[in-house]
């Protein structure tokens, strides 16, 4: 299903209620979790509920008014979670939005009955959230972040820029996303670019500091990052160590080349949060989890940084330039 179609299905079926629906909301004050693996004073976190707030008050929905939102902030710290997802389901909310895989996986284990729409989660089949993307089956559904390939493009990427890079680290927690399907995919890609792919989980900043660094001892070497909630929250980190070393990066989330990384390729997580919103709209409304299908991404964006390209010696290619939604000089 295409974005466009989905988003028609969306306003066609709201449309389509029946008055006494409407009648409804108004009448009764509904309830929505919200659990965030950042902290929230995140920059990118905030943008990110902006945009869910928007698109909730674009459906009708008032906080304090016809429905109230409970936010619970997990600041990267993966110890928090699960205390964090048993207090929202205590709450009893009519729906719950969770973002990313460990914070999914938590409320999954929490409740098999509240409707929960999950953001930013790469490997929701493999990660036993749905049955099957067009019928999830269960109580959870939301938006893909990104299909395994894309791991392809990253990789393409990084040797576009840095033609003599021969090893790309990939650097991520592997319990705040699907590290192993974004490793077997860039394993898979690394053949046909020459790249030898070094798997480099990490938990803490200790361990960020221990791989960089360990990366940089071998000339050629560079840097790629799927989305994680531990690498974001620490991004200022990773960028100045990176910038430090002369290693090239290529990140999943613009908010790493407005902070300062090299560039990025990925989608508007803000847009996502959007479309949780509608999610969470349906199902107020009336629509089973089940029903709704998975969406997966249809827009992405390339960002380059040029100002950090020329403070680490590389030259970026027009090509790069031409295809870049954003030029950052």
């Amino acid at each position: 299903m295409q974005r466009r179609e989905f988003i028609t299905l969306l306003g066609g079926t709201a449309v389509a209620l029946p008055f006494a629906a409407h009648a409804q909301q108004s009448d009764k004050m509904r309830r929505i979790g919200v659990l965030v693996g950042q902290a929230e004073n995140d920059s990118d976190a905030k943008a990110r509920l902006t945009g869910f707030q928007e698109a909730l008050a674009k459906a009708g929905w008032s906080e304090g008014h016809n429905v109230s939102v409970d936010y619970r902030f997990a600041a990267g710290r993966a110890e928090h979670v699960e205390a964090l997802a048993k207090e929202l389901v205590a709450l009893q909310p009519d729906v719950i939005i969770a973002q990313g895989t460990s914070v999914t996986a938590a409320l999954q284990r929490e409740s098999n009955k509240i409707p929960i729409v999950f953001v930013t989660v790469s490997d929701p089949i493999g990660s036993g959230f749905v049955a099957n993307l067009p019928r999830p089956g269960g109580n959870i559904t939301g938006l893909l972040m990104y299909e395994a390939g894309i791991t392809g493009k990253w990789m393409a990427m990084l040797k576009e820029i840095a033609p003599r890079l021969a090893r790309a680290a990939l650097v991520a927690n592997p319990k705040g996303t699907a590290y192993d399907y974004f490793l077997q995919a860039a394993e898979a890609a690394a053949p046909s670019l020459a790249i030898e792919i070094v798997p480099s989980p990490i938990e803490n900043t200790a361990d960020i500091e221990r791989v960089i660094d360990s990366v940089a001892r071998v000339p050629n070497s560079g840097l790629l990052l799927p989305p994680d909630t531990t690498t974001i929250t620490h991004r200022d980190l990773i960028i100045a160590l990176a910038a430090r070393h002369r290693l090239p990066a290529v990140y999943s989330l613009r908010v790493f080349v407005t902070a300062g990384g090299l560039m990025s390729y990925g989608t508007d997580t803000v847009e996502i949060f959007r479309l949780a919103a509608t999610y969470a709209d349906r199902i107020l409304r009336g629509a089973k989890p089940a029903e709704l299908p998975v969406q997966a991404p249809t827009k992405y964006e390339t960002i380059v940084n040029l100002k950090t390209a020329k403070a680490l010696g590389l030259d970026v290619p027009p090509s790069l330039i031409v295809r870049a939604d954003e030029v950052i000089e």
